[in-house]
Order: C-alpha cells, then sequence, then structure tokens
C-alpha cells in the first residue's frame, strides 16, 4: 500500500516540474558557455589551401612522429576518397619506393604499414588494405587558416 503511494506524489511532482519549465521555457543566450545566443552562429574566416598542383608545395613539418602527413598539394577534383575511387593511388601506390630516399619531386610512396590488414596481418600488394583507403581519414589538406579556438598545443616536430 506504501508503493502506491509514493508513486503516485513522485508522478505528481514531475508533472508539476514538467509543465512549469515547458511554461517559462529556456532562454537561448542561457544555453551555452558563451553566453550569447545560440542562434547565431560566426561565420569563419576563408580556409586559403594551396592551389599549386602535387609537388609544388613544401610540406608542413609533423608535430610528432607518428603524425599523418598533411597533403602539401590541392586536392580540387581529388575528393571525396572513396574505395571505389581514389585518385591518390595514381601516384603514391608505388611500393617499390618505399624506404628509399625522398627525391625531389616525387610522390611520398604509402608505407608499408598501409598494405598490411591489421585483422590478419597479411600484406596485400599493389593496393591498401580496405581500412586505408580513404586516405582523407587522417590525412588533412594543409592550409593557411586562422584558429577557430586558442590552442597552446606544442609537439615535439619529432618527424618530416
Amino acid at each position: 500500500m506504501k508503493h502506491p503511494v509514493v508513486l503516485t506524489s513522485l508522478v505528481a511532482v514531475l508533472l508539476t516540474t514538467t509543465t512549469l519549465v515547458s511554461a517559462k521555457g529556456q532562454n537561448d543566450i542561457d544555453m551555452g558557455l558563451s553566453h550569447s545566443s545560440v542562434f547565431t552562429a560566426p561565420a569563419p574566416d576563408a580556409t586559403i589551401y594551396p592551389g599549386k598542383p602535387p609537388g609544388g608545395n613544401q610540406t608542413i613539418p609533423k608535430s610528432y612522429a607518428t603524425a599523418p602527413p598533411m597533403i602539401p598539394h590541392s586536392v580540387t577534383g581529388l575528393v571525396p576518397v572513396t574505395i571505389q575511387n581514389n585518385a591518390c593511388l595514381g601516384c603514391h601506390n608505388n611500393q617499390a619506393m618505399i624506404g628509399k630516399p625522398k627525391m625531389q619531386g616525387m610522390p611520398t610512396p604509402m608505407p608499408q604499414t598501409h598494405y598490411i590488414d591489421p585483422r590478419d596481418g597479411k600484406v596485400s600488394k599493389n593496393k591498401p588494405t580496405g581500412a586505408r583507403y580513404v586516405c582523407t581519414q587522417c590525412h588533412a589538406p594543409q592550409a593557411n587558416a586562422k584558429s577557430l579556438v586558442g590552442n597552446d598545443f606544442k609537439g615535439d616536430n619529432g618527424g618530416k
């Protein structure tokens, strides 16, 4: 007998609270951390990507040794990268160049890790494994873009 009374009281409190909150509403300026309207979306400055074709730009140094390198050339017409449409493979799918010194103007070959299936360790010939097909999942085109938020990250600049 005690439980139905508690349950009925709880339902009554919830209904009253819900009615009060929905009647009052929430001011949009009080909703976010910035204390400005959540409906105002600031437009960032346009991002300027390098317009030079492949081989024409210097690569930005990596922030740390295991960071994926950035794409130093224009990706116009090359994205979206899918398993059916991957223009990156035309230049970077060169297993014969893996481990050899990089020569000026030559495309960087995909590393050996891109040809190893992480599930069974088998090495694929002439094509990256399924998880490595969408290059832009890890590699981003480098750009001269103004930072949208403050950032004091200092990498170890451990890789080129």
